[in-house]
Order: C-alpha cells, then sequence, then structure tokens
C-alpha cells in the first residue's frame, strides 16, 4: 500500500485513491494558502469513502506543528494516526519525516520555495512522488538545481505535481483549446491585475527581541527574496503561469517599474520588507505580442484581480476574479458585454482537487506525470518581471536562468543557530532592491 507524506495541513490527496492507504503530513515551515488548499480538497475527500490515515507531521516551529495538528484533529480524527514521535521538529524534521515512507509513496512540499530544491533532493534520493507547491525556485541557480533535480526525478519514474492549479481549472482548460482553434484570432494582448490590500506577510516590521533574523524571516517568507520570491513571484505567478498557457508560449524578455510609496507603517514602525508595494511589467514574446502585468498592496487603493487575453477577433476572460475564477468567457470585440458573450464556461469543479485527482490517478496507474519543467519556466518568467523590476533594467528569460546572484546560497546546510541568508546593515535595515543603481542583482 502507498502512504502519503503531505505537507502544510494537506489531508485528502490520498483520499482519492480507490483502494486503502496510510498518510502522513509534512508541514514544515506552514504556508497559510498551502492550508487553504488542502481544507479544500479535505472536504471533498471527507465525503468519500477511504482509510487514509495521517501517520506524520513535521515543521521547525513547534507552535505551528501544535496549531496544525489542533486544525487537522479538529476535522478528520478518524483519519489521523500522528502520535508524538512522528510529529517532527527541526531543520531536518523534512529527513525524518520522509525516512517514515518507502519507495512509491508521496511527499507533499509546500514550505518556503527557498527550500523547494533541498526537499526534492531529498524526495528523489528516498524514491518519493512529490507534490510541491508554487513557487518552485526563486533565483537563476535555484532554477537551474530544480531542473537539473528533475532529470533525475524523471529517470526515476517518479511523479510530481506542482501548484499552479490553473491548469487544472476545465473552463480554462476550455478556453485555451479554444483559443489554440482561433476563437479570438491572434493574441496581440494579455493582461493580468493582482491588486489588493497587503497581503500574508508582504509587509514587516523590524523583528521583535529574542527573536532570530532567521526564525522571523522564515515565519514572514514573503517579506523576503531568499524565502519566497517575495510577492512578485510568490502571489503573481498564478496569472502570469495561465496567461503564458492561453499564449503557449514564453516571454524572451521584460522590462518593468516599481516602488515603495509607504515605508513606515500607521503607527510609524519603518518596513524592513524587500517588496515594492507596486508593480507594472511589461513582457514582450518572439512574436511581438505583448502581456502586461500589475500588481498592488495597498490599502485604500482600487482593487482588480483577474485577466485578459486580447486577440484580432475577440476577447478572452481568463480569471473573473482571483486566480482562476470563472466563469471563463469569450467575446466577440473588445468589450466585456452581454451583448457580445459568444461562449461562457459551466463546469465548477474545484481545480485544487483536480490537481490531486490528475497526481493520484497517474500514481496509480503507473503513468507519466512530471510539471515541474513548467512550474520552473513559469518561475523564470514570473522572477524576470520582478528583476526588471527591482533593477530598472531589460531582462531576457536567458539572463534569469543563468543570473548567478543565489538569494540562499546556505539554505542546504541551515540550522536553528544560523546567521540567516539575509542580514541586515549597520543601520538595522535589510538590503532592498535600488532600481538604476544596482542593475546586475536584485539587491
Amino acid at each position: 500500500r502507498r502512504q502519503l507524506l503531505q505537507a502544510a495541513g494537506g489531508v485528502a490527496a490520498a483520499a482519492l485513491l480507490p483502494k486503502p492507504l496510510r498518510a502522513g503530513v509534512h508541514v514544515q515551515r506552514e504556508r497559510r494558502d498551502s492550508c487553504r488548499r488542502l481544507w479544500d480538497v479535505a472536504e471533498g475527500a471527507a465525503a468519500r469513502p477511504s482509510t487514509l490515515k495521517l501517520v506524520a507531521m513535521a515543521d521547525v516551529f513547534e507552535d505551528r506543528l501544535n496549531d496544525s495538528y489542533k486544525n487537522l484533529s479538529g476535522s478528520i480524527a478518524s483519519k489521523m494516526d500522528v502520535p508524538p514521535e512522528r510529529r517532527f521538529l527541526g531543520f531536518d524534521a523534512y529527513k525524518r519525516a520522509m525516512d517514515t515512507l518507502r519507495p512509491g509513496d508521496v511527499v507533499i512540499l509546500t514550505t518556503p520555495p527557498g527550500f523547494r530544491w533541498v526537499h526534492y533532493e531529498y524526495a528523489i534520493q528516498k524514491k518519493l512522488n512529490v507534490f510541491m507547491e508554487k513557487p518552485v525556485s526563486v533565483d537563476g541557480p535555484s532554477s537551474r538545481k530544480m531542473l537539473e533535480l528533475n532529470e533525475k526525478a524523471i529517470s526515476a519514474g517518479l511523479k510530481v505535481g506542482v501548484g499552479l492549479m490553473s491548469r487544472h481549472t476545465v473552463g480554462m482548460q476550455e478556453l485555451a483549446q479554444r483559443i489554440r482553434e482561433g476563437a479570438i484570432g491572434e493574441i496581440m494582448l494579455m493582461r493580468g491585475y493582482r491588486m489588493h490590500g497587503p497581503a500574508a506577510s508582504s509587509q514587516s516590521v523590524p523583528k521583535p527581541d529574542g527573536m532570530s533574523h532567521l526564525e522571523y524571516q522564515i515565519r514572514r517568507f514573503h517579506s523576503f527574496l531568499w524565502a519566497s520570491g517575495g510577492c512578485y513571484s510568490d502571489f503573481y505567478i498564478h496569472h502570469i503561469d495561465h496567461l503564458c498557457w492561453m499564449k503557449g508560449a514564453l516571454p524572451v524578455r521584460a522590462q518593468g517599474v516599481g516602488g515603495r510609496h509607504y515605508r513606515a507603517n500607521p503607527e510609524g514602525l519603518p518596513f524592513v520588507d524587500q517588496n515594492f508595494d507596486s508593480y507594472a511589467v511589461e513582457y514582450t514574446f518572439g512574436d511581438g505580442s505583448k502581456f502586461f502585468f500589475e500588481g498592488r498592496c495597498m490599502n485604500g487603493a482600487h482593487g482588480i484581480y483577474s485577466s485578459y487575453v486580447h486577440g484580432t477577433k475577440g476577447l478572452g476572460v481568463v480569471a473573473r476574479a482571483g486566480d482562476f475564477g470563472g466563469p471563463q468567457a469569450i467575446h466577440s470585440n473588445q468589450i466585456l458585454a452581454p451583448e457580445s458573450l459568444v461562449w461562457q464556461s459551466t463546469d465548477r469543479s474545484n481545480p485544487y482537487q483536480n490537481e490531486w485527482e490528475v497526481l493520484v490517478g497517474k500514481i496509480r496507474d503507473n503513468e507519466p506525470h512530471n510539471e515541474v519543467k513548467t512550474g520552473v519556466e513559469t518561475c523564470l518568467v514570473t522572477n524576470m518581471g520582478r528583476m526588471a523590476a527591482h533593477t530598472g533594467q531589460e531582462i531576457t528569460f536567458e539572463q534569469m536562468l543563468n543570473c548567478e546572484h543565489e538569494f540562499g546560497p546556505t539554505v542546504a546546510e541551515l540550522t536553528s543557530d544560523s546567521p540567516s541568508p539575509l542580514m541586515p546593515g549597520a543601520d538595522g535595515r535589510y538590503p532592498i532592491p535600488q532600481p538604476g543603481i544596482l542593475k546586475d542583482r536584485e539587491y
């Protein structure tokens, strides 16, 4: 029987299998978005007959491990078998958790993406199938490592899913097919927007006394480029991914602007994170067509969270609201009006659950399945736009792939006593992007 070792509160993927199995949960450095995703899947799985059992959990933070265990126990107590000896703590917890599994089992990695290649490498050594959250890389070196490691996973026949759930949104799949068939003509322009107030840990004030820089940065990973790629990479990746999918190509270069309007919170405490609060990036494809992305994390400003594809014959609505919200639609002109509507999707299935069903089905049927290359390419496009805004330079895809600035060169050796990969200067501030001054690195 297969076991599943799942991360960040993940509970339900194994329940999609039509046969009994045990499961574990790996929650090291818990991510809220991943918990939300896996809870969605859990709700669907709870209604399905299954002997799925959670058998292991891991984290570097005891409070988060305890909170995760408590939350899961309140919802799926009958599916849990996680005694104290299988709740692992520490920077090596991922190894001890994976060591409880056997070749062919599944590990789900939803740690901050700065650690992704480290954990993927060990999963491959243990011959485990993998589901990993997005992003899967944060810079050029980690992207190259992931691609190299993935060749080993493919050679070993491992099944690997990546949490770019847009590609498992049935309405988007139907829209992509219609675009391929010429429903909107030749794509000339694409637009993506994620503009809302500060989200998750994207804005951070100085760390509290008694906490190390490393612990603070992991707990607030959206604020720090080495841990997450920053809010641009972690928040905006879904729109960038599904619009490149609609185009059927990757952009070759990017240029953009960004800035930080407010450097202190309303109480006057300075923000010390590395993010801009506003980004506007122009991506250019090989055929000259454009993709414009705008992102903003700012209170009180106009909110918009959607994406569109403009063709010579019409307009495609890709995400009506959020990362994948439907219904997807095609209009006969460039105006979003009822009278121009020519097609609208009807499927309402949950893409979070769809991606699990695909992965588990491929494991069950022993069919090839590996989404890592697509995940890395999407991360490179995302990171390329971020670097263009952070440096004030035009950045090509190849430049991003081959960039030597490694944000977290020590991630594989970190312990609770280690200095963080990012340390403050003499003024107590962390280094931040300086467009036009730092031109070949982001900080």
